[in-house]
């Protein structure tokens, strides 16, 4: 598997050589890969947000390197512009962007920054907002009159149709409701199937992390402390408590049913799974036909 994004030794401080000096990112050695989805967690000030900003190039690292496929992306100041097109970022709460006349307008901002026009643009605000799971007929009117979930789905569709090899999402799902948060996410797994490219999420939410996530990078006083995958890091619940963290609720669950005699595996991650697993085990037991 090939890796799409590194970090060589990657440190940002804020307010250097000043009594409100800040380590956000310290000495940080990762390796993010080609295809694969990234959750990113950790306490508030853990260094995720300043993390993600420096990948695509918004924040200049105090030392160290961002690599995309083995070229750092600072080194050439002109070329950020062409980085960020590669390395796409939607912000939280990103519907405060949205500025433009019409939906459709505001979606096809970005590629026609990048110098697309005609039938390619329309494809690709079209796909865009399928993948987000917006509905055609909101494409011409203003973003305003749009509920809260369909404006973010608006601008992260805006993201979407640059067509990014990276895709970065900083809580996406923020104060949305339940059902917008599911879709919002199912939308993201949608699009990252379908799309095969490289999306990093970053959540306060395990549920959400669980449910879409092939590998965790877990950040504490911005250290990566761990970096495995979903099963593997979930699986360490003490530890990530001792973070601030707690593993989803439903794996609480399953392991305390473990711990009374229960034959379930390890590693359960969402409802779904528990529901198709204990729901095996009942059959198997004769309990359930």
């Amino acid at each position: 598997m090939s890796v799409v994004i590194s970090t060589q030794n990657l440190t940002m401080t804020y307010g250097s050589n000043t009594p409100f000096e800040k380590s956000a990112v310290n000495n940080l050695n990762i390796e993010i890969n080609e295809g694969e989805f990234l959750g990113i967690i950790g306490h508030t000030g853990s260094g995720k947000s300043t993390l993600v900003q420096m990948l695509n190039g918004l924040i200049t690292p105090t030392s160290g390197k961002v690599l995309l496929r083995g070229k750092d992306i600072n080194e050439n100041k002109k070329e950020l512009r062409k980085v960020r097109f590669q390395v796409g970022m939607v912000f939280q709460y990103p519907e405060y962007q949205l500025f433009e006349e019409t939906v459709y307008k505001d979606i096809s901002f970005g590629p026609i920054n990048m110098g697309i026009t005609g039938e390619e643009l329309d494809k690709r605000v079209m796909d865009s907002a399928r993948f987000t799971g917006l509905k055609k007929s909101l494409l011409q009117k203003s973003p305003f009159e749009l509920s809260g979930g369909e404006k973010r789905r608006a601008a992260i569709a805006g993201v979407i149709a640059m067509d990014p090899d990276v895709l970065i999402l900083d809580e996406p799902t923020a104060g949305l409701d339940p059902q917008g948060r599911d879709m919002l996410l199912n939308q993201i797994s949608l699009y990252h199937k379908e799309r095969k490219n490289t999306v990093i999420l970053v959540s306060h939410s395990m549920e959400d992390i669980a449910r879409v996530a092939d590998r965790i990078l877990v950040m504490c006083r911005g250290n990566a402390e761990i970096l495995d995958t979903a099963k593997n890091v979930f699986a360490q619940g003490e530890r990530l408590e001792k973070m601030g963290l707690r593993v989803p609720q439903i794996t609480k669950i399953t392991q305390k049913l473990k711990e009374k005699g229960i034959d379930l595996p390890e590693g359960i991650l969402t409802v779904d799974d528990a529901f198709d697993t204990i729901v095996s085990l009942l059959k198997k037991e004769g309990k359930l036909r």
